[in-house]
């Protein structure tokens, strides 16, 4: 989702934000939400029963290890006029983010609108930290700064879900298609190692390791390669969607078709 800066930077946000829409039938009626980039983990899962928890509608709240970023409240609300509102930042040092005129038709739309716009301010503070300098630490390891090795993927993981980060991941799978089929090697390299990365940041259910080699190993036919890549890309949303009962037959031709590949102990 496209966030415009009314008051703010995008290249700099504050790591809060009053994130604001139009609705498409009246553009005087104003809906809002408050993002907040939250500076400590938690998860929410400790406070809440596992039962109320599962149902909780936004990404962000259903990954457990992922509680960093939340709109409050959780769904678009009817706002003062756009003057208020535009004050109460200014008075507040919010950033004010327009995110458009949208048509809705009911309160699901409007959790998702905020969710989604919340999802997006996150990304625009987490590629901000890439660029903070180096904080020391006040026990250096031996062998350098373990913050020398920080890298947008490490940020992303600590503000994005685990579904954002499948996400971006089924994205770089493209990537590095388009790469080779332009002879660009060096972009392989460049999108390969951001995938590793990221995958290192993901749990090990989701296989994205595995993601990875298959997308990038020689000798792969490009078929195979190709279907193998979107199985695990469907298993790992199958995880997230705790859509259980689809997985093994996922997996059943996962061993087929890795088997029939060259050097396989099962291929022909």
């Amino acid at each position: 989702m496209q966030l415009s800066f009314d008051l703010g930077d995008s290249q700099a946000p504050r790591g809060h934000a009053i994130v604001y829409a139009r609705a498409g039938d009246n553009r005087n009626h104003i809906l809002a939400t408050y993002c907040v980039v939250l500076p400590i983990q938690f998860s929410i899962g400790k406070f809440l029963p596992p039962m109320l928890a599962n149902q909780l509608p936004m990404e962000g709240m259903q990954d457990p290890e992922a509680m960093s970023v939340v709109p409050i409240p959780p769904i678009l609300e009817d706002a003062p006029d756009f003057a208020q509102l535009q004050a109460v930042a200014e008075r507040r040092g919010d950033d004010l983010c327009d995110i458009g005129t949208i048509f809705i038709s009911d309160d699901s739309q409007r959790m998702t609108y905020a969710a989604e716009a919340c999802q997006s301010y996150a990304q625009l503070f987490a590629a901000y930290m890439q660029r903070w300098p180096p904080v020391p630490s006040e026990t250096p390891a031996a062998g350098g700064n373990p913050l020398d090795d920080l890298s947008v993927e490490d940020v992303l993981a600590g503000v994005l879900s685990e579904r954002d980060r499948l996400a971006d991941l089924a994205r770089m799978v493209g990537q590095i298609r388009y790469a080779r089929d332009g002879h660009d090697q060096r972009q392989v390299d460049e999108v390969t190692q951001s995938m590793r990365r990221l995958a290192r940041t993901l749990p090990e259910k989701y296989r994205a390791n595995q993601l990875v080699d298959v997308v990038t190993r020689a000798g792969a036919s490009d078929a195979t390669s190709s279907r193998l890549a979107e199985l695990y890309i469907q298993r790992a949303y199958k995880l997230v969607d705790e859509e259980y009962a689809d997985i093994p037959a996922i997996d059943s031709e996962i061993r087929t078709l890795e088997q029939s590949e060259p050097g396989s102990s099962g291929g022909d």
